[in-house]
């Protein structure tokens, strides 16, 4: 859940530093492209702001990649949790064994490159959003290391697009923010 959302905009470039890095990682799970976002202030719209965000995610090493990866909740799991997101959340409007195949499949994806999975599930009707995961996971681990990053890095700027239009929320924000 973002604290920040809905702040427009211009409401977002006037941020104090401090609070737009923060309400960046939010978005982003990273410090460094939180920071480096939050430096490129002001955006004349946002398109840019998404470019940038782009462009920022496509130069970082792998590491910080890596690093990013390990801020994501395991596939099936929200953070913190011991109960699938069957249990607790509808997004996952699938059955014990759909899960526990998503889970052999997660894991075996994990095994296989070493790294998390991500997947940007917006727009999948909650009834085939495991299956639709779990399709993905096994037509991805047919990919060589290499393409694989390449994918992640790809699933990475959709999710950070998603949470980013999350955040400025309607052209103009919402009037809290004002």
């Amino acid at each position: 859940m973002l604290m920040h959302q809905g702040i427009g905009l211009e409401a977002f470039n006037e941020l104090p530093d401090s609070k737009a890095v923060h309400a960046l990682y939010e978005c982003c799970n990273s410090v460094t492209l939180a920071r480096d976002l939050t430096r490129g202030r002001p955006y004349a719209d946002r398109d840019e702001l998404f470019r940038r965000a782009d462009d920022l995610l496509f130069s970082l090493s792998e590491s910080s990649v890596d690093d990013i990866l390990q801020a994501y909740p395991h596939v099936g799991r929200r953070p913190g949790s011991t109960k699938s997101q069957a249990e607790q959340c509808s997004v996952w409007d699938s059955s014990p064994e759909v899960m526990a195949e998503l889970t052999s499949a997660v894991t075996e994806y994990n095994k296989h490159f070493g790294f998390g999975f991500v997947m940007h599930i917006g727009g999948l009707p909650r009834e085939v959003c495991a299956k639709s995961v779990i399709a993905a996971v096994r037509d991805r681990m047919h990919h060589d290391p290499e393409t694989e990053r390449k994918v992640v890095c790809n699933e990475l700027a959709r999710i950070n697009r998603s949470r980013l239009e999350r955040m400025l929320g309607p052209e103009g924000g919402y009037d809290n923010w004002g």
